[in-house]
């Protein structure tokens, strides 16, 4: 099975110093992929490099199998990839209508409406605060709105990373559960970055583990359902 995106032998760094060092990963189709290692292990600076943001300085990635020409994030983007970053990304002066006609830049005018009805079906909590300012919402209504706004384009392969962040578990739950009915019902594919590690184990299909830039293991979920396995790995 090819997967959707895949990186090979990456190698990046700044000023001099390595992030990731060798670092392959492949997300298949149709499933829910979980990135989890500590703090400054490599995690978001993978995530930038998968969506285009950083250029390695070896390695190649790849989407269905094929090199992309430039693999910029409008490139990506084109081909139903999407980036929900770390910290939200949101403007929190603008109202959530306004960020999300933002993330509607590259839609077709006639398809905007609808696209916006069927984000809020799949969140349908957006719409009792859609015309309030990002900046006066919760941490949980900000995520929802980072969501929405990656959702807009129906991507087929969504990257989260750290949507948890100031979140409650439970809220992080609520959270992602219509997020994972959605990735069933379409089978779309979702590489999740997540530090709440317990709560990302309930809705991911398989574990890869980072430790200091590099690759150390990939397992299913059940294999590390304890702490101990958990704490070999940190």
């Amino acid at each position: 099975m090819t997967p959707v995106l895949e990186a090979k032998g990456l190698h990046v760094g700044y000023g001099g110093k390595p992030v990731l060092m060798d670092v392959s990963i492949a997300l298949k189709p149709g499933e829910v992929l979980c990135l989890i290692g500590h703090n400054g292990a490599g995690k978001s600076t993978l995530m930038r490099t998968l969506f285009g943001l950083i250029k390695p300085s070896s390695g190649r990635m790849e989407v269905d199998g094929q090199v992309l020409a430039a693999h910029l994030p409008s490139e990506l983007a084109d081909l139903g990839i999407a980036l929900m970053p770390e910290g939200r990304g949101i403007f929190p002066s603008l109202t959530v209508e306004e960020i999300w006609r933002l993330g509607l830049a590259r839609i077709a005018k006639a398809e905007r409406a609808e696209r916006i009805d069927w984000v809020l079906s799949v969140l349908p909590p957006v719409k009792g605060f859609y015309t309030k300012r990002a900046g006066l919402l919760s941490g949980g209504q900000q995520q929802m709105v980072s969501i929405g706004r990656a959702l807009l384009g129906q991507p087929r392969c969504l990257i989260m990373d750290e949507p948890s962040i100031g979140l409650a578990p439970k809220l992080f739950q609520d959270l992602m559960q219509p997020i994972r009915a959605l990735q069933q019902a379409r089978g779309m594919s979702i590489l999740l970055v997540e530090q709440n590690v317990r709560e990302a184990l309930k809705v991911s299909d398989r574990v890869v583990v980072m430790k200091a830039g590099r690759m150390v293991r990939e397992a299913l979920p059940a294999e590390l359902d304890d702490n101990a396995a958990l704490m070999d790995l940190y």
